[in-house]
């Protein structure tokens, strides 16, 4: 229970890997408040979790400033006030270039950079010590043809770190975790083409991750033994940037 009496905030944490972070997290004994944009069955699902019984969940479009700062608000009301932060909130758009439409482009860049910059910024005015850890993406290094707006959100997310990581140093520690292929409710291995399910296999482990592997690595940022840590990424993708 390394994370006893400690408040954590997760964005986007109905599901998927959002979910996997949330029971990681209240398992460590944390006590938990996520949001989400319209997932209430997931979400009541996950707050009945006997280890997130002093969790909260909040409906909230990360992109929307007064939303954000109304869940931050809310969440110190119930559970006190937050010193770790999970920034996962995100959503992927995929298509060529030339099809992109300027409003779907805009919306990645809103929810998945705009909506982690919100919320640091609404933890950073709330508390003095803690952890900020961002969930990037080794698209965010390696690129991908078709999903330009998610690419560019994740490696912005990536710089974005280091440059917190800069500025609240010693006190908040700050790094992020970019997953490679997980299998998740946004990236089911079964509805993918051929050709991209070949993409996502080519790499040394040749597998799919679990939302728990990049789950692990959100806690062990978290906890007591990762007091010399920040400004890093680590990648957690069954090597996938060697390929």
């Amino acid at each position: 229970m390394t994370l006893s009496g400690q408040t954590a905030i997760v964005t986007g944490g109905s599901r998927g890997i959002g979910r996997a972070i949330c029971i990681a997290l209240a398992q460590q004994g944390a006590k938990v408040a996520f949001c989400h944009a319209d997932d209430p069955e997931a979400a009541e699902t996950l707050v009945a979790i006997n280890s997130l019984s002093e969790g909260f969940a909040f409906v909230c479009d990360v992109s929307n400033e007064g939303e954000i700062d109304s869940f931050f608000t809310s969440t110190q009301q119930a559970l006190g006030v937050a010193t770790i932060l999970v920034n996962n909130a995100g959503i992927l758009k995929e298509a060529p270039l030339s099809q992109t439409e300027v409003r779907d482009f805009d919306r990645v860049i809103a929810v998945n950079l705009r909506g982690a910059f919100l919320a640091s910024r609404a933890f950073v005015r709330r508390t003095t010590t803690g952890r900020i850890i961002c969930i990037a993406s080794d698209l965010g290094v390696l690129g991908r043809e078709n999903m330009i707006a998610y690419c560019a959100s994740k490696g912005a997310i990536i710089s974005m770190t280091r440059s917190m990581a800069h500025e609240f140093a010693p006190d908040i520690l700050v790094n992020a975790v970019a997953p490679g292929s997980i299998a998740t409710d946004m990236t089911k291995p079964e509805s993918m083409s051929a050709e991209a399910l070949a993409k996502d296999l080519a790499t040394p482990l040749a597998r799919f991750g679990d939302p728990k592997e990049i789950a692990s690595m959100v806690r062990y940022l978290a906890g007591p033994d990762s007091t010399f840590i920040t400004g890093q990424c680590f990648g957690v993708n069954g090597g996938s940037v060697m390929r």
